[in-house]
């Protein structure tokens, strides 16, 4: 469990992490909604990074590193600079004042979203827990 974040390798563990987690299945059962995370480059990260994760029902079905945003039509795309999912994977912004104050742009039903702000939450507290190493 030291996988460099933003990696593929990193990805992989949060997949095994959220399908694994007894407490982020029950507060995501029902979850139901593709999500793509864009990374744009800042600071030690040079190149742009987009992660996929098909969410169903607390689970994780799948994972990918796209080429581009327009891969899949995930129903949530959310974009951030480096910097700002920096702060968010080490636990100095919170995810929804991130989206509240444009740290982190949302695409997708703003309404599920705001719905569903304890899955949101759990899914964050998943990714810091297997985020120990950061570029």
């Amino acid at each position: 469990m030291s996988a460099i974040f933003p990696s593929m390798d990193w990805l992989n563990e949060l997949d095994a992490k959220l399908n694994s987690d007894e407490r982020y299945a029950n507060i995501a059962k029902k979850w139901e909604g593709d999500m793509t995370v864009v990374i744009e480059p800042q600071g030690n990260l040079k190149e742009r990074r987009v992660f996929y994760l098909d969410l169903w029902h607390g689970k994780c079905r799948g994972v990918a590193e796209l080429k581009d945003v327009e891969e899949k039509k995930a129903a949530f795309v959310l974009t951030s600079s480096y910097d700002n999912i920096k702060l968010i994977m080490t636990g100095k912004l919170d995810p929804m004042q991130a989206m509240l104050t444009r740290k982190l742009s949302v695409k997708g039903n703003m309404a599920v979203m705001m719905r569903s702000v304890p899955t949101v939450l759990d899914f964050v507290r998943c990714a810091r827990e297997i985020t120990s190493e950061i570029l």
